[in-house]
Protein backbone atom coordinates (compact mmCIF):
# COMPACT_ATOMS: atom_id res chain seq x y z
CA UNK A 1 0.00 0.00 0.00
CA UNK A 2 1.22 3.43 -0.80
CA UNK A 3 1.79 6.52 0.80
CA UNK A 4 -0.79 8.58 -0.47
CA UNK A 5 -3.65 5.67 0.05
CA UNK A 6 -2.64 4.93 3.81
CA UNK A 7 -2.18 8.19 4.83
CA UNK A 8 -5.23 10.40 3.15
CA UNK A 9 -6.96 7.24 1.48
CA UNK A 10 -6.58 7.77 -2.03
CA UNK A 11 -4.78 6.97 -5.12
CA UNK A 12 -2.74 8.63 -6.94
CA UNK A 13 -4.94 11.02 -9.03
CA UNK A 14 -3.46 11.04 -13.00
CA UNK A 15 -1.26 13.56 -13.85
CA UNK A 16 -0.16 14.46 -9.84
CA UNK A 17 3.21 16.24 -9.20
CA UNK A 18 5.36 16.58 -6.14
CA UNK A 19 5.98 19.92 -7.35
CA UNK A 20 2.56 21.35 -9.79
CA UNK A 21 2.31 24.92 -10.43
CA UNK A 22 -0.05 26.69 -8.08
CA UNK A 23 -3.68 27.43 -9.27
CA UNK A 24 -4.80 30.73 -8.36
CA UNK A 25 -7.22 30.75 -5.56
CA UNK A 26 -11.04 30.64 -6.05
CA UNK A 27 -12.73 33.91 -4.79
CA UNK A 28 -14.54 31.71 -2.12
CA UNK A 29 -11.87 29.91 -0.48
CA UNK A 30 -10.18 33.98 0.34
CA UNK A 31 -12.69 35.13 3.36
CA UNK A 32 -12.60 38.63 4.34
CA UNK A 33 -9.74 39.50 2.39
CA UNK A 34 -9.74 41.81 -0.87
CA UNK A 35 -9.28 39.15 -3.54
CA UNK A 36 -8.51 38.64 -7.33
CA UNK A 37 -9.02 36.21 -8.98
CA UNK A 38 -5.34 35.96 -9.58
CA UNK A 39 -4.33 35.52 -6.43
CA UNK A 40 -1.61 32.81 -5.68
CA UNK A 41 -1.69 29.81 -2.94
CA UNK A 42 1.11 29.65 -0.51
CA UNK A 43 3.12 26.97 -1.46
CA UNK A 44 2.79 24.59 1.24
CA UNK A 45 -1.40 24.71 0.52
CA UNK A 46 -1.05 23.43 -3.40
CA UNK A 47 -2.35 20.30 -3.70
CA UNK A 48 -1.15 17.10 -6.12
CA UNK A 49 -2.31 19.08 -9.65
CA UNK A 50 -2.04 22.65 -8.21
CA UNK A 51 -5.39 22.99 -6.72
CA UNK A 52 -5.38 24.57 -3.58
CA UNK A 53 -5.55 21.57 -0.61
CA UNK A 54 -5.11 22.48 3.19
CA UNK A 55 -2.92 19.60 3.55
CA UNK A 56 -1.26 20.45 -0.18
CA UNK A 57 2.55 19.69 1.53
CA UNK A 58 1.85 16.72 2.88
CA UNK A 59 0.03 14.84 0.38
CA UNK A 60 3.09 15.91 -2.06
CA UNK A 61 5.34 14.64 0.47
CA UNK A 62 3.73 11.36 0.75
CA UNK A 63 3.21 11.04 -3.38
CA UNK A 64 7.51 12.23 -3.10
CA UNK A 65 7.65 8.88 -0.98
CA UNK A 66 5.82 6.91 -3.08
CA UNK A 67 8.23 7.78 -6.08
CA UNK A 68 11.15 6.51 -4.29
CA UNK A 69 11.80 2.96 -4.41
CA UNK A 70 14.13 2.91 -1.28
CA UNK A 71 10.86 4.48 0.84
CA UNK A 72 7.91 2.74 -0.29
CA UNK A 73 8.32 -0.05 1.99
CA UNK A 74 8.29 2.49 5.23
CA UNK A 75 4.57 1.38 6.62
CA UNK A 76 4.97 2.85 10.37
CA UNK A 77 5.64 6.12 9.59
CA UNK A 78 3.11 9.22 9.20
CA UNK A 79 3.61 12.38 7.20
CA UNK A 80 2.00 15.82 8.69
CA UNK A 81 2.45 19.24 8.30
CA UNK A 82 2.35 22.36 10.68
CA UNK A 83 2.38 25.52 8.03
CA UNK A 84 5.33 25.08 6.19
CA UNK A 85 6.54 22.54 8.40
CA UNK A 86 6.64 18.51 7.36
CA UNK A 87 6.08 16.34 10.54
CA UNK A 88 7.12 13.31 10.38
CA UNK A 89 6.13 10.66 13.33
CA UNK A 90 6.46 7.21 13.68
CA UNK A 91 9.42 4.61 13.60
CA UNK A 92 11.19 3.90 10.56
CA UNK A 93 14.10 0.90 9.67
CA UNK A 94 17.24 3.16 9.89
CA UNK A 95 18.91 6.22 10.36
CA UNK A 96 19.98 5.95 6.51
CA UNK A 97 16.27 5.87 5.78
CA UNK A 98 14.99 8.38 7.82
CA UNK A 99 17.88 10.82 6.43
CA UNK A 100 16.96 10.28 3.12
CA UNK A 101 12.98 10.64 4.03
CA UNK A 102 14.26 14.16 5.78
CA UNK A 103 16.30 14.55 2.65
CA UNK A 104 13.03 13.63 0.06
CA UNK A 105 11.16 15.89 2.21
CA UNK A 106 13.31 19.09 1.66
CA UNK A 107 13.03 19.19 -2.02
CA UNK A 108 8.91 19.33 -2.16
CA UNK A 109 8.44 22.97 -2.67
CA UNK A 110 6.55 24.70 0.28
CA UNK A 111 8.65 22.64 2.54
CA UNK A 112 10.17 25.05 5.18
CA UNK A 113 11.93 23.17 7.72
CA UNK A 114 11.44 18.58 8.56
CA UNK A 115 10.28 17.85 11.57
CA UNK A 116 11.27 14.34 12.63
CA UNK A 117 11.61 14.66 16.90
CA UNK A 118 8.69 12.52 16.74
CA UNK A 119 9.98 9.89 14.34
CA UNK A 120 12.05 7.28 15.98
CA UNK A 121 14.65 4.17 14.65
CA UNK A 122 13.77 0.75 15.73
Amino acid sequence: MGWLQRLFGMEKPQNAEVNPTAQAIPEAATSNVASTSTQSTPPERVGLNGEYDQSGLAKRVALAFDEDPQLDDVNTLWVAQTGSTVVLKGKVPSQEILNKMISVARSVNGTTDVDSNQATIG
